[in-house]
């Protein structure tokens, strides 16, 4: 299955916030939608950073209470890998274990089309194998 699959079954919506929102507003954002990150997108929608719950604890470590006025901008990472709608759950789940992140922004031709995180990748993997054991409880029962 393909990332492309995955956005079809969870939507193209991507939560976001722009460069000039402050740790706080993406606090709120991030608490009212119950998700664990977001985008940093400019005006014209190109990503410029994600930030997650843990670069926000890790400011609020390194800087106490003070970082929930800081610009978003100081504390989101900016080395972003990307997926594309072809590529494969497999794969997108390979990125993630090896890059130690949670969700992979999607890109199709440049242009942003969705974020899918590591319990997207998880549910449809759980999915695929629910499928292959009815299918073979299947093919036994009508084997026997």
């Amino acid at each position: 299955m393909t990332v492309a699959a995955m956005l079809k079954a969870k939507g193209h919506e991507v939560i976001h916030a722009p460069p000039t929102a402050t740790v706080a507003a993406v606090v709120d954002i991030l608490a009212r939608r119950h998700i664990g990150a977001l985008l940093v997108l400019d005006q014209a929608e190109h990503v410029l950073g994600i930030v997650s719950e843990r670069d926000i604890i890790r400011t609020l470590g390194a800087h106490g209470a003070s970082a929930l006025d800081m610009p978003v901008t100081e504390i989101m990472t900016t080395a972003l890998q990307t997926a594309t709608p072809q590529t494969t759950s497999a794969e997108a789940l390979e990125m993630m274990t090896a890059g130690r992140f949670r969700h992979l922004p999607v890109l199709d031709r440049g242009a942003l089309v969705g974020l899918i995180s590591i319990g997207d990748v998880v549910k449809l993997r759980l999915t695929q194998q629910e499928h292959e054991v009815d299918s073979l409880k299947a093919y036994v029962a009508g084997s026997v």
